[in-house]
């Protein structure tokens, strides 16, 4: 229908003008112009608006994240924490205070992809553990139920990382007593859930001291990677 509409007021154009030069000349600069517009539409426009979309989808993610971190996440961090048998060369590089730059970020995240982390499971009560991960095991369906999570690979691996661990724990008849070749296996569980759970602490803290200093400023009083954590602004 397009191109019969075309044809049709060419067709008109040259009933009235008789001009099949000027025609050719402008359709030929037409048709030559059709690359540039499919670069400009199709790629350089639509690039800007997926761009656009994804900053509001992160968003709202961030706001699925938040709760993860208010109810779960950073109590856990707290408690995983403990038994970090080279805590005091980790809690320096992730530490966060109000003064963090995106540089600092970056490099806090590096260190922690980099670091050998040591897990000592004599530290550790892994009933406790088990129960605390068995209390909001229904939040953490509702988060893997999220579409819109699917969108956000690196918190779906932490995700599944937990649910993995949860898993662990809860098929144990008891744990105590475990032979230390179960312990071992334990340990790189916890391993894996805490050094994927510290950088999306890290990218969510950056999230929130750019858009929510207010938050961000009781998360930095907080935080339980600090030595006394408290509410009391000094």
């Amino acid at each position: 229908m397009l191109l019969s509409t075309s044809a049709l007021l060419y067709a008109i154009h040259y009933l009235i003008f008789s001009d099949a030069h000027h025609i050719f000349i402008y359709l030929l600069g037409d048709v030559a112009f059709i690359p540039i517009e499919i670069l400009i539409v199709a790629v350089i426009v639509e690039r800007i608006i997926s761009r656009h979309d994804k900053r509001k989808l992160l968003g709202k993610l961030n706001m699925v994240i938040g709760t993860f971190f208010s109810e779960l996440g950073t109590r856990l961090m707290g408690s995983l924490t403990k038994c970090i048998e080279n805590k005091a060369e980790l809690t320096p590089h992730i530490s966060i205070d109000k003064n963090w730059t995106p540089a600092k970020y970056r490099q806090a995240l590096e260190f922690v992809r980099a670091c050998e982390l040591r897990v000592n499971m004599q530290k550790l009560n892994l009933e406790e553990l088990r129960d605390m991960l068995a209390e909001r095991r229904d939040m953490l369906v509702s988060l893997l139920a999220n579409q819109n999570l699917l969108e956000h690979d690196r918190f779906t691996n932490m995700l599944w990382a937990l649910f993995h661990l949860m898993e662990e724990l809860g098929a144990r008849e008891t744990l105590t007593d475990l032979p230390e070749t179960d312990l071992e296996h334990l340990a790189g569980d916890i391993h894996r859930v805490y050094t994927q759970l510290t950088q999306e602490w890290l990218m969510y803290c950056k999230h929130l001291q750019k858009s929510y200093p207010y938050i961000f400023s009781i998360i930095v009083r907080m935080h339980p990677l600090q030595e006394r954590p408290s509410a009391i602004v000094r």
